[in-house]
């Protein structure tokens, strides 16, 4: 038994690992591979105002289908004949619920909203990861892609 949880302990940090390193990132610094090689237009402006901002977690499914699978399997290992199966839906219900919290709360990012006056006169708010900081009056650079794809950067 004391086998069995240290597996299924052992099986959620993996998850936790896994669902991680699947989250895309929202980073002023961090490109594509598509975004390699591919021409932006720079524009420059001072930053009007910065506010912090909630950038809202993935919800791939992968959180749900691992949380299930585990908790289906730590389900199994209590009880006999009905009461096993019955602990093992009950356990895969609550380890998908708890799956996919678990996979938007890793991926849940702090950021920064990002007001830039461009030298052209046009006002832009740019939302992206808090890992540069930036303070009002300093002087930056726009960053756009044809695809709308915009990045603040110095």
């Amino acid at each position: 038994m004391i086998l069995k949880n240290a597996l299924s302990l052992m099986s959620l940090a993996l998850l936790l690992f896994i669902v991680q390193g699947c989250a895309p990132s929202a980073s002023g610094k961090v490109y594509t591979r598509d975004q390699a090689r591919q021409g932006m237009t720079a524009q420059y402006g001072t930053v009007q105002q910065v506010s912090e901002v909630t950038i809202e977690g993935t919800q791939s499914g992968l959180g749900t289908l691992a949380g299930g699978a585990l908790g289906a399997g730590v389900g199994q290992t209590m009880g006999s004949g009905a009461g096993r199966t019955l602990a093992a839906v009950a356990g895969g219900v609550a380890g998908a619920i708890a799956g996919q919290a678990t996979e938007k709360g890793v991926t849940t990012k702090t950021g920064l909203e990002i007001m830039v006056q461009l030298d052209s006169g046009e006002i832009l708010s740019v939302v992206q990861e808090s890992d540069t900081l930036f303070q009002a009056g300093e002087r930056v650079r726009v960053l756009r892609a044809a695809n709308g794809n915009t990045r603040v950067s110095y």
